[in-house]
């Protein structure tokens, strides 16, 4: 009997690899690269076995074939059931796995600056002081001129701002608070507006004329809340007054034309420098911790004495470094004694009041709190600077 020219190692060899290939097949596009290897028309492993048909000896063809299809039919087969599998264990779409842990959601920061401004409010406010907000765009009298400087004032050239095209035309401020006398019956003040009886907007005396002045140009201080706090209400006053604020700077490492700024104001009897101290020693304490201040002379046309004020360096603690340019020393505020023109401006006795004023920007606080050397970073809104801040 002759010896068969049939290879059936081979055979047995494309079995077992397509087997080892098909237990590793994970995907759908496993099984597609699968299919194209073995059972591809044009290049498949057994469709070569077909194609080698003619060369087997004709006594042997009809094992051969027998041979063959068998193995087609198995991978079919194999192939058919993995498909399945892998459908059967496909999620529906759309479906929620519910043993996954929740997507962590990115939770927002206070911006630097609104946290200091929150800071400075919670310390005022425990002084017993009042919050006020006034419009960000001002006329020359409450900006400039019940402030000691006229038209011709030199000061004005350090406060230049920017003025309005068009005038905007004012209000009355002051109308937000009724006030009552004695017997509880509403008080007759100049200005005033009784916004909570039966006629809102009935006016209980005339108001002054420097309240309702048509707004030429963007505030740079917030020091115009004073005056018209002071023509509104008598003293003793205590009032701390925050916001934006504009002046005609170039944009650079420690200026920009809008920063934010809180003013305070405190007037009444018997009120000397030592309350002022005081006042700034208790503030800069509550936002930099075990820290001391010095007050130096200094100029501003609304206060008399007028002091600049500085604290003990963080960084040195009064030692003397490269940021504080060896002195121990940074400057962080302008203070004084409320000079007697404003006084007379408002319609104070200055023979019978005294009071002390100061203001500081709020970007000059962060950037000692934080170790920030450039504010321009604050307003760049960029996450990596601010999410370097806590929560």
């Amino acid at each position: 009997m002759a010896e068969s020219t049939i290879d059936r190692s081979a055979i047995e060899a494309l079995r077992q690899d397509f087997r080892a290939r098909l237990a590793a097949a994970a995907s759908d596009r496993d099984l597609k690269a699968l299919t194209d290897e073995f059972l591809s028309r044009k290049s498949g492993l057994v469709t070569a076995l077909f194609k080698s048909f003619a060369s087997i000896p004709a006594e042997e063809r009809r094992e051969f074939g027998q041979l063959v299809n068998t193995l087609k039919a198995e991978i079919e087969t194999a192939l058919e059931e993995t498909r399945a599998s892998l459908e059967s264990s496909r999620p529906p779409t759309g479906a929620v796995d519910v043993t996954l842990p929740g997507r962590e959601l990115p939770i927002g920061r206070i911006h630097p600056l609104m946290r200091v401004r929150q800071q400075v409010e919670d310390i005022f406010t425990h002084m017993g002081y009042e919050i006020l907000e006034g419009p960000e765009v001002e006329d020359d009298y409450h900006n400039f001129e019940a402030l000691n400087m006229p038209p011709d004032h030199p000061a004005r050239d350090m406060q230049d701002t920017l003025y309005l095209g068009v005038p905007i035309a004012g209000g009355t401020w002051g109308a937000h608070r009724r006030s009552t006398d004695a017997h509880g019956a509403p008080s007759k003040v100049e200005g005033r507006r009784d916004l909570t009886g039966d006629l809102p907007g009935e006016l209980m005396g005339t108001a002054p004329e420097a309240q309702v002045r048509a707004a030429t140009l963007l505030r740079t201080h917030t020091s115009a809340m004073q005056i018209r706090y002071m023509k509104t209400f008598p003293p003793p006053i205590r009032i701390i007054v925050p916001g934006r604020v504009y002046r005609r700077d170039n944009l650079d490492l420690s200026h920009t034309p809008m920063f934010q700024q809180f003013e305070g104001l405190v007037v009444g009897d018997g009120i000397t420098l030592a309350d002022l101290k005081g006042t700034l020693l208790a503030l800069v304490r509550e936002l930099f911790g075990d820290v001391t201040i010095r007050m130096r002379p200094s100029f501003f046309p609304y206060t008399e004495p007028s002091a600049e004020v500085d604290v003990t360096c963080q960084g040195c603690a009064g030692r003397g470094c490269g940021t504080c340019k060896q002195t121990g020393w940074l400057e962080i505020l302008g203070s004084g004694m409320v000079h007697p023109a404003v006084f007379e401006a408002v319609g104070y006795d200055p023979e019978q009041v005294t009071g002390f004023a100061f203001g500081l920007g709020m970007e000059r606080v962060a950037m000692l709190k934080y170790g920030v050397d450039d504010i321009r970073l604050f307003y760049e809104n960029d996450l990596r600077f601010l999410e370097q801040f806590p929560l």
